[in-house]
């Protein structure tokens, strides 16, 4: 836990008490019973949080440090996560309900994988450049292109992948000379303590990173703080919304990585066992709660009945329940509002006229904790609130088509457009189909993510991107230097 004991925050390279008096209370969505508490940081903690972050950028060394001399902070700090993965993912687990094996197995693992990457990353990325002059009345010899820290950056964080998004924030962004306010979500702030400790241990210049916990009133108040040069977020399309008029009033830079709707689509010539073995897993990957799963799964209609029972019968197999057994696959949505808005959307497609071939109401034989079985709704038009609307747990519509044109354009008929996949037997195919989809990331034959590939997403999913040497870039500006001819600029 978060020193709660002591109600504490992780403020310019030390715990400190915290100003506020409100706590978050940890609610295990298996139980439904509170297990632990952190202090919620309020804007007066903000305003420390923000004042040791920007002490640490213009008067720290962090800053003018070399990329290698972070870069070994930084694998310090997660070769602390790697060691204390177990307990750490229980941590994880027992917070907002993500299943133990994926939390061993992926939640913790991911999250320091991505700070190896980027410190690896920075070694080779183009921090300075250098370019012809194309005006001939320039009196420059030649140009020098280089890569700044951007200043002080408040990373937002949700409450489904806690750590792995933070790092996907953090790791680029302290790797570009940055500093941090790290916000992580009411629903998820017990497993950063691990973060603090693992950076303290390192020997993080103070100041560098700081974490408060805080609710959304005090998350506005850290996006509008005139301390603060960069917000990076990941949540709803509409706290994006909210943010980005908020950093377009300053002119302040944002990264928004937001909803998704994302459609699998399966050709006509789709090996079957293939695709469900590659599909079902990020389908339930904690629970359904993953912005980038694929909730729309698009059938040609001459193999519809098989596709749809396929997954219905995968779905029905999945282990589902307690999520501190190291066999479930399925645990239970992250709280009880999460539960709420989730069971809503069953009554929804039912409404709607969608026909449920798994699952399809909540878990009557369980009266205590979050479940919702995986439900999969057949007979779905594209138009329902079910297919258009981001429902953020275990529900997917299965979709008709016609032709691949058609395939194309349901697949695109979305406000959103952040991960897509095709799944075929001719990966060309799918290739020059991808092409056509308008998402941030697609996939042939898989749906994952790649830490080398920038993720991020069209339309409403969001501006800019995280991941990749353009995940580096989001945290810097680019300052063009011309010396003089004969200057010998090194």
């Amino acid at each position: 836990m978060l020193n709660s004991a002591e109600g504490n925050l992780f403020i310019g390279g030390r715990w400190i008490q915290a100003h506020g008096a409100d706590w978050i209370t940890a609610i295990n969505p298996a139980t439904e019973e509170a297990w632990g508490r952190v202090r919620a940081g309020d804007e007066k903690d903000i305003d420390t949080a923000v004042a040791a972050a920007r002490e640490a950028f213009d008067h720290g060394p962090w800053p003018t440090m070399t990329h290698s001399e972070r870069a070994a902070i930084i694998r310090n700090a997660a070769k602390y996560l790697r060691d204390n993965t177990d307990e750490i993912a229980q941590t994880i687990t027992r917070n907002m309900g993500s299943p133990i094996a994926q939390s061993i197995g992926v939640q913790v693992p991911r999250a320091y994988q991505i700070w190896e990457y980027f410190a690896d990353l920075a070694e080779d990325f183009p921090w300075s450049s250098r370019r012809s002059t194309y005006d001939e009345v320039n009196a420059a010899s030649e140009i020098i292109v280089e890569h700044e820290p951007i200043g002080v950056v408040a990373a937002i964080v949700p409450w489904n992948g806690p750590l792995i998004v933070a790092a996907m924030k953090l790791a680029p962004a302290l790797m570009a000379g940055c500093t941090a306010v790290l916000k992580p979500s009411e629903e998820a702030a017990m497993p950063f303590e691990a973060l603090a400790e693992g950076f303290m241990r390192a020997g993080l210049p103070d100041g560098v990173l700081n974490i408060v916990p805080a609710d959304r009133t005090v998350s506005e108040y850290l996006v509008t703080h005139p301390g603060v040069d960069k917000v990076s977020l990941t949540g709803s399309t509409t706290a994006g919304r909210r943010v980005a008029t908020i950093c377009a009033d300053a002119m302040r830079r944002c990264t928004l990585e937001l909803g998704g709707k994302g459609a699998a689509v399966l050709l006509d010539d789709v090996d079957l066992s293939s695709a469900l073995e590659g599909l079902t897993a990020p389908m339930a990957f904690i629970n359904g709660q993953a912005c980038n799963a694929p909730t729309r799964i698009l059938v040609p209609r001459s193999r519809y009945a098989e596709i749809v029972d396929g997954f219905a019968d995968a779905f029905r197999s999945l282990p589902y329940g307690d999520p501190m057994d190291p066999a479930t696959f399925v645990g239970p949505v992250a709280s009880r509002r999460a539960f709420d808005r989730v069971s809503g959307y069953l009554d929804i497609g039912a409404a709607e006229g969608a026909r449920a071939v798994s699952g399809g109401s909540v878990d009557a034989e369980r009266t205590v904790g979050y479940f919702i079985p995986p439900t999969l709704f057949a007979d779905v038009e594209n138009s329902m609130r079910i297919a258009q609307e981001e429902i953020f747990g275990p529900v997917y519509c299965a979709i008709p088509y016609d032709d691949d044109a058609q395939a194309v354009t349901v697949a695109n008929d979305t406000p959103y457009g952040l991960e897509s996949s095709i799944w075929t037997s001719d990966p060309e195919r799918g290739v020059r189909i991808a092409r056509k989809i308008r998402a941030g990331t697609v996939g042939v034959n898989s749906h994952n993510m790649d830490m080398a590939a920038p993720f991020g997403g069209m339309k409403m999913s969001g501006v800019g991107r995280e991941c990749g040497p353009e995940g580096i870039s989001d945290y810097t500006e680019l300052k063009a230097i011309m010396p003089p001819i004969g200057a010998g600029a090194s």
